[in-house]
């Protein structure tokens, strides 16, 4: 896969009547549009300290892509040669619209400041015929596989951690609860602006009400995404971290909160629980910051220091 140099971006549609045909148009042109240079002065430069490549794995009854990044080399002994680089599995937000590339400037520069083997997912979306538990089966699935070839990717499978943004957090989340299940020691995750609750309490939380039009039009996007996410008759449950009876044993978490954001009662809710259940937890607010702020760092003064905060945080997770 390759990214264009050039796009428009599209206009948002009406979310709410939006159309199986209308979607797929939007999200291919809004996701053309994240790919290009045209949106690097939002989406910032990625670190020339990271090689970034494109890479196909072969899964169970698909073929997905992913997104690697790696210390660029340094010649003898480089990136390309090591066995025991950390691995960060990574899984972008949108939902229903995203793609790997809008997050490399956060994931290049945690390659190269952790000298780690980054893998972002580009996981299926959000659609008619494609819910939730499709893309969760891929953030989880991706794992499982590096995981289980760490000799081919050059990784230490005892040092493995999952980071992921708002449905991509949810994803990572879901991930994290599989990983303990399956016996898979996690290190860490890292969960930004997450959502965590897809059932019918989805639009209870006090921030959804404060902020379900301002600074963005959240709430219509939401409803969107609980549409597609759950189709009627399955158990919405099941997808929503929030509601896991055990949150116990899980990897140690870090939180991230923008405070101007339609779901920031999510990530409050799931650390508290995450605490409850003696999972350590760390909760930090970054005030005044809006929901997509890590991804915007061209327009997000605090999402600088919002990145430094992860990588100290999974530096020190991730060391031997």
């Amino acid at each position: 896969m390759s990214e264009p140099t050039t796009a428009i971006r599209p206009p948002e549609p009406g979310f709410s009547a939006i159309t199986a045909e209308e979607l797929r148009a939007y999200r291919d042109a809004e996701n053309r549009w994240r790919a290009s240079g045209a949106a690097r002065a939002l989406l910032g430069e990625p670190n020339p300290g990271a090689a970034i490549a494109w890479r196909q794995l072969a899964l169970p009854g698909r073929d997905l892509p992913v997104r690697v990044y790696r210390p660029a080399s340094t010649g003898e002994g480089g990136a390309e040669t090591r066995t025991d680089m950390p691995l960060v599995v990574h899984v972008h937000g949108g939902g229903f619209v995203g793609t790997a590339v809008q997050c490399d400037w956060t994931n290049s520069h945690l390659a190269a400041g952790l000298h780690a083997l980054v893998v972002s997912v580009e996981h299926r979306l959000l659609a008619p015929g494609s819910p939730l538990s499709n893309a969760a089966d891929d953030g989880w699935d991706v794992l499982e596989h590096i995981v289980r070839h760490a000799a081919q990717w050059g990784v230490d499978p005892a040092r493995a951690a999952v980071f992921g943004e708002s449905c991509g957090a949810l994803i990572s989340a879901l991930t994290a609860i599989r990983a303990r299940e399956a016996g898979l020691a996690l290190t860490a995750q890292v969960l930004v602006n997450p959502v965590v609750d897809v059932t019918e309490t989805m639009f209870d939380h006090p921030s959804i009400g404060e902020y379900a039009y301002s600074p963005t039009r959240a709430l219509p996007q939401l409803q969107l995404i609980q549409r597609l996410a759950v189709p009627p008759g399955s158990d919405a449950g099941a997808v929503s971290p929030l509601y896991e009876d055990d949150l116990s044993g899980l990897a140690p978490a870090l939180v991230v909160l923008p405070t101007k954001d339609a779901v920031a009662d999510h990530g409050r809710r799931y650390a508290e629980r995450l605490r409850a259940a003696r999972t350590p937890v760390r909760l930090s607010e970054y005030r005044g910051a809006g929901h997509a702020f890590l991804t915007l760092p061209g327009v997000e003064p605090q999402a600088d220091a919002a990145r430094a905060e992860i990588l100290r945080f999974l530096r020190a997770a991730l060391a031997k």
